[in-house]
């Protein structure tokens, strides 16, 4: 196996084999579903005419038809994946200026001062 000297990118890799092996199957079931919905209907339809030969030819060439839909490679309208780099060469946004240092309020409390002694009387 050849090494490069540059780490591939998470944004690079392929899709997960695990994820794209269901979306194969999942694809395989929608058309073999179609199969069997062509076949019910060639039976249950009744007079039977012409369009009982083309879902006779549906339910028949289907199962080939899945194959070739399921085993297609990945989906070609995937966008591209984007280069990391563009993102972290972008400068960080300025950081705000700091709050003004709030003022400081002072409280100085006076001593109680006794009350005076009212004149005897």
């Amino acid at each position: 196996m050849k090494s490069s000297p540059r780490t591939p990118s998470a944004t690079s890799l392929p899709r997960a084999p695990r994820d794209e092996a269901g979306a194969r199957l999942v694809k395989y079931m929608i058309t073999m579903g179609i199969r069997i919905a062509c076949f019910i209907a060639m039976v249950l339809i009744t007079p039977y005419g012409w369009y009982t030969w083309v879902l006779g030819a549906a339910a028949v060439f289907l199962p080939y038809i899945a194959v070739v839909i399921a085993n297609v490679g990945a989906d070609p309208r995937r966008a591209a994946a984007e280069s990391p780099d563009r993102q972290i060469a972008t400068p960080a946004p300025e950081a705000p200026a700091p709050p003004a240092a709030p003022g400081v309020i002072r409280i100085s409390e006076t001593p109680r001062l006794s009350p005076e002694p009212e004149d005897e009387r």
